[in-house]
């Protein structure tokens, strides 16, 4: 006669609550669970494939879908939903150092030419440093200037503003401003012609022409 205490121990949960289990192991597991794997948490004598089947069933129709990936089992958003799942990332990018400086440039001495910008900094403006800051919308193509060739000059862009918290150009900080925050060392700016403290009304210069086209 078999011992009424033994067969308590080890007899199965109802299979409702068996269908609980499974759904909580489900959801709670971020890779597919195989039915070995169910049975192996689930107590003495349940049988996670029977709730599995249950557990498709209450699913259907619903936001959410059991769904069998290979001999494993997992939830899953409903296939006409899953665009709700889909979210844009920012990847954020480190300009270099060539790109700041020709930011700066363009910020303070706008509207500047690409031959004004290089004569600044001493050095040539590679192509892929301006299309760098337009691709990010910070600076723009600005109106020609009515000198020989009619170069094209460039400005910052309402985006660049916006990004920085600022109404406009003139709302840059100054130089000693810069300084005191510690955002620049005393080393004179490229352009600055090795004067430390330049004006902050020179620093401004030309922004009148702001999105002028």
């Amino acid at each position: 006669m078999t011992d009424p205490i033994e067969k308590s121990l080890f007899e199965a949960p109802p299979m409702g609550e068996q269908e609980r289990m499974v759904e909580a192991i489900l959801f709670a597991s971020a890779e597919p669970v195989t039915v070995a794997e169910l049975s192996a948490r689930m107590p003495h004598g349940c049988d996670p494939a029977e709730a599995l089947v249950y557990l498709r069933k209450r699913y259907e129709g619903r936001g959410v879908h059991l769904v069998r990936v290979g001999d494993a089992y997992a939830m899953r958003t409903a296939g006409d939903l899953g665009h709700l799942m889909r979210k844009e990332t920012v990847e954020n990018r480190k300009l270099s150092r060539a790109a700041i400086e020709t930011l700066a440039i363009v910020a303070y001495h706008q509207p500047v030419t690409r031959a004004e910008i290089e004569e600044i900094r001493g050095v040539a403006v590679s192509r892929g440093t301006v299309d760098q800051l337009m691709e990010l919308d910070w600076i723009r193509l600005g109106r020609r200037r009515m000198t020989p060739g009619r170069p094209v000059t460039f400005v910052v862009t309402e985006h660049f503003l916006d990004h920085f918290g600022l109404e406009s150009a003139r709302d840059l900080p100054g130089i000693k401003e810069l300084r005191a925050a510690g955002l620049l060392d005393n080393r004179p700016l490229p352009g600055s012609m090795g004067k430390p403290d330049d004006d902050e009304d020179e620093a401004t210069s030309g922004q009148s022409e702001l999105f002028e086209d």
